[in-house]
């Protein structure tokens, strides 16, 4: 009997081991199974994949906003089309932080992901009653603006947020400071007044002042305001005056002088 019993054991583990060895048979040794493969970055065609490796990072996840504006609102959607969200992907900003992504412009995409990324984002995020039926100004300015008649559209539409003069206030940060006005374009500006920042509560063109939306001639003119505050040389924190001195930096009695003003 316990020879049956030893006879049987050794048949199951014989038969155990045929299996394994049947089942290592579909796959060579060392040679990996096809949903083991990496793709090469070039072939990559997931939208997820794409904009959480090459854009949330500033954009943030789900296109809901970070460092940069959120690609995830519908405003921004309504007024920016297709061919100039590419653009910005396949050139990115020059002077800005926004790289270029195109493999023609030094970039890792093919024009194929581009597209991708593209109608990705406008498939996931856009919706059809974003403007409930407003007419938005346009993504790009008609006309030149006028910096004093927008510094008076400013203070309508702004200055309650963003305090006199732009530099700040408790419900809006500084917007006329020389580094930020450096790194950021016009049309970023103009992109930002009318689509707002929803992320970090700022309103659209149509909610700064209730029941007074903002016209396209005062966002183009409100911009060439922020514009006119750039300086050419942003980050200097203090003036460089003649005093004989030949050093690059200042000294501490001009430094005080500097903080006394």
């Amino acid at each position: 009997m316990r020879a049956f019993h030893h006879l049987r054991a050794t048949a199951f583990s014989s038969a155990i081991a045929i299996v394994i060895v049947i089942a290592g048979c579909g796959a060579p040794h060392g040679q990996p199974r096809t949903d083991s493969e990496v793709l090469a970055p070039n072939q990559v065609t997931d939208f997820a994949t794409l904009y959480s490796d090459n854009c949330s990072a500033c954009h943030g996840a789900d296109g809901k906003g970070g460092a940069a504006i959120a690609l995830a609102n519908p405003v921004y959607l309504a007024i920016a089309d297709d061919a100039a969200i590419r653009k910005v992907a396949t050139q990115g900003i020059a002077g800005t932080a926004m790289p270029a992504f195109a493999q023609s412009a030094g970039g890792m995409l093919t024009g194929a992901q581009l597209d991708i990324i593209t109608q990705g984002i406008r498939s996931r995020w856009s919706k059809p009653d974003a403007l409930n039926g407003a007419f938005a100004p346009g993504y790009a300015a008609k006309s030149p603006g006028d910096a004093q008649r927008g510094e008076t559209s400013y203070k309508t539409f702004c200055e309650s947020c963003h305090g006199p003069g732009g530099r700040g206030a408790q419900k809006g940060s500084a917007i006329t400071g020389g580094s930020f006005l450096a790194l950021i374009t016009d049309q970023s500006l103009r992109t930002i007044v009318i689509a707002g920042r929803p992320e970090i509560a700022m309103p659209d063109w149509r909610n700064d002042v209730a029941g007074k939306p903002m016209s396209d001639q005062e966002v183009t003119d409100v911009v060439a305001w922020l514009a006119s505050k750039r300086v050419s040389n942003p980050g200097q924190p203090y003036p460089v005056t003649n005093t004989g001195n030949t050093s690059n930096n200042p000294q501490p009695q001009e430094l005080d002088r500097a903080k006394r003003k």
